[in-house]
């Protein structure tokens, strides 16, 4: 016959606070604000500085954060890290003074970066000024650029591979917008690469994807005699955002970390082109983002 002794179960929840954060740090911040609905003790570990340290690294606190606070309990460390998803902070990069913006992907914590169009190369025709530099409502900088007219297309962007988080699938996304009276931006002969290696990048020969900016079919046949094409492959479209830009994926690459191999001086180098010499005009350019792969 068993024994009259009971033994009170000890539940998940039951454990110290200090304990429960001490694993949920070990999560994502996805995971983090799962585990804050469990209950009330889960919610106080989830939520607590010990958790969303792991989270927001040194180098993330130490950048300059803007906008309004979100509704969090005022100085805390999820405050700041969801003020720095939400609004994000100007960085310079180099030093040169270019610029950049950096913030957090709020479900994996993961850097983010938008490359104005000020930190862009973008082409000149003839030593003539081809583009020109001005304020738009929609954007996150001081100003865009607008292509005046020039017959050769072609723009880069280069970021160091170390600015990224480690070990992170990325993908680049040039954004922009089309002025009324735009010309050749609708033709199928548009490619871009995404690549990672910095000056070892062209004999990586990185592949190249067929992209459209602004497609327009009938556009697209009455300019296919000039227009050399980029093959069979049927160009990728764009995306409209929800700030009013359009986005193109630009390609995809998986940054160093997790193997024991790091970043380095290795670059992650973004390039559009335009393969037809035709005039175009009215792009206008907000700049290069890079956001994680979810």
């Amino acid at each position: 016959m068993a024994g009259d002794d009971h033994h009170e179960l000890t539940r998940v929840g039951d454990l110290p606070e200090v304990c429960l954060a001490h694993a949920i740090a070990l999560t994502s911040p996805r995971d983090a604000c799962r585990c804050a609905a469990v209950s009330p003790a889960f919610r106080a570990a989830a939520d607590s500085d010990h958790v969303w340290r792991r989270f927001l690294l040194p180098e993330h606190r130490a950048a300059i954060v803007v906008g309004p606070p979100p509704k969090q309990s005022p100085g805390s460390t999820k405050d700041a890290y969801l003020r720095l998803c939400d609004a994000g902070a100007a960085v310079d990069v180099g030093g040169e003074g270019s610029g950049m913006r950096m913030w957090l992907d709020k479900a994996s914590g993961a850097k983010c970066y938008m490359l104005s169009a000020r930190a862009l190369s973008l082409p000149w025709d003839d030593g003539e000024f081809s583009w020109r530099w001005t304020s738009h409502p929609l954007s996150r900088f001081r100003d865009v650029a607008e292509l005046v007219e020039c017959t050769s297309l072609d723009i880069y962007g280069r970021l160091p591979a170390a600015e990224l988080t480690p070990a992170t699938s990325y993908a680049a996304y040039l954004v922009y917008g089309v002025a009324e009276g735009h010309r050749g931006l609708s033709y199928p002969d548009q490619e871009t690469t995404v690549a990672l290696g910095g000056d070892r990048v062209a004999a990586a020969a990185p592949p190249r994807q067929a992209v459209c900016l602004h497609p327009d079919e009938a556009e697209a046949r009455k300019f296919r005699a000039v227009s050399r094409g980029t093959g069979p492959e049927e160009p990728r479209r764009p995306r409209l955002r929800e700030d009013g830009w359009s986005e193109m994926e630009m390609g995809r690459l998986r940054t160093p970390g997790g193997d024991g191999k790091e970043a380095g001086e290795e670059e992650v180098v973004v390039s559009f082109e335009v393969l037809g010499w035709y005039p175009k005009r009215g792009l206008i350019v907000e700049g290069v983002e890079f956001r994680p792969v979810n």
